[in-house]
């Protein structure tokens, strides 16, 4: 699908409208852009470089993408059709990103594609999940219900995230502050107690010397340091990219000590959410394993739930599957094994879901109040060699010239 920016003349006010569209070729844009009453004055196809650009500034967000399926969904259950349905919304949309991926759907739709097929040619906006989802609504008549659900999974997601990283804000703004006072002290108060010791033929105490040895290297070095951070920084992430590097990643951040716990449960609720919205839309149990390991984006929670999914292929219920994977934390297995008794495995999996999500709740809150402390502490001590290394040169000069 290329992407083609125009600029193309209203037919109903006469103005010209100036935007992206999504298309094939030129002359699909074109017609794109004539069955929407618009005349087509000027058609340019991005250059890669041009297209990253595009995604980088009109980025989908999450609120985005929710409005858009909950507007989507109210108008399907007003009993508009497809096509006008979509159309409305792009009345409504601002993004210019989403505008021209809400043009291409309303093309493959009208050319009679299926809705999630449609929606599936942009998978970096309509994931596994998402189209799975608008394919089980489709073929149950209840699209507009599958719309509603797709909206509460995605806030739930979110929401979730959101916890995540308001437990890391404080513990980052701290260590940065920790770091800006020892750069500071570093480079500006290091090398004038030097010079004032050199001007006095005085010999630094062992820690200011220290301290002074370092701020030269800063000061000497400075490019090698950022050549250095770049290179670890660039590294760090290729090898991540790799399966064994994002496997190794995976696995230090469900096993690091106290944020492990944390993205344990993060995933185990993203598990669990994703499974029940698509049991509940009708998904076969398979298929809902299948997506769901994509889902919590974590590939050693995933290979625990593909493998799951290869038991539960052999015969064995999904609670015994996932009882013996030593990433699936117990209660999931267990809640499961009661629905699959009741015959209510998606309203467990959701009331697992829920569990996980207070208990994210809980420890994100335990985990603030924890940390704070000790980096109260470890700022503390930070400052206090710090200034020990400013004040012991001055109180032995002050005493080597007192005598």
């Amino acid at each position: 699908m290329l992407v083609f920016d125009y600029s193309a003349r209203d037919t109903t006010t006469n103005k010209v409208v100036n935007s992206t569209v999504q298309a094939e070729s030129e002359r699909a844009a074109a017609k794109l852009l004539m069955a929407q009453g618009m005349v087509p004055i000027k058609l340019v196809e991005q250059t890669k470089k041009g297209d990253i650009l595009s995604k980088l500034t009109n980025r989908i967000s999450a609120k985005d993408r929710i409005i858009f399926t909950r507007q989507f969904a109210t108008l399907i259950n007003a009993g508009l059709p497809l096509a006008q349905s979509l159309r409305t919304l792009l009345e409504q949309t601002q993004n210019k990103r989403l505008i021209s991926i809400i043009n291409g759907i309303i093309t493959s739709v009208e050319g009679g594609s299926s809705l999630s097929a449609a929606f599936a040619k942009y998978p970096d906006v309509f994931n596994d999940v998402y189209v799975s989802l608008v394919a089980a609504g489709e073929a149950s008549g209840t699209l507009d219900d599958a719309m509603e659900r797709i909206a509460s999974q995605q806030e739930k997601d979110a929401e979730l995230l959101s916890k995540v990283r308001g437990a890391l804000v404080y513990p980052a703004i701290v260590l940065g502050v920790i770091v800006g006072v020892i750069a500071y002290m570093l480079l500006t108060i290091m090398p004038q107690i030097e010079s004032l010791y050199k001007d006095l033929k005085q010999e630094l105490p062992f820690l200011t010397a220290t301290l002074v040895s370092i701020s030269n290297f800063f000061i000497n070095f400075w490019w090698l340091i950022i050549l250095m951070l770049v290179a670890i920084i660039y590294f760090s992430k290729r090898y991540i990219e790799t399966p064994a590097g994002r496997k190794a990643f995976d696995t230090f951040k469900i096993s690091v000590p106290l944020f492990g716990p944390l993205f344990q449960k993060l995933y185990m609720a993203r598990f669990a959410r994703t499974g029940q919205t698509l049991m509940a839309s009708g998904v076969q149990m398979l298929e809902m394993l299948r997506i769901s390991a994509r889902a919590v984006n974590n590939v050693v929670i995933s290979d625990a739930i593909l493998r799951a999914a290869d038991k539960v292929k052999g015969g064995k219920a999904l609670s015994v599957a996932l009882k013996n994977e030593h990433y699936i934390l117990p209660l999931v297995s267990q809640m499961i094994g009661v629905g699959e008794q009741s015959g209510g495995i998606d309203k467990m999996m959701g009331k697992a879901a829920t569990y996980y999500e207070n208990e994210l709740d809980t420890s994100v809150r335990s985990i603030s109040t924890a940390i704070e402390p000790v980096l109260m502490v470890v700022l503390a001590v930070v400052a206090g060699i710090m200034v020990g290394a400013i004040l012991l040169p001055i109180y032995g000069l002050v005493n080597s010239y007192s005598y």
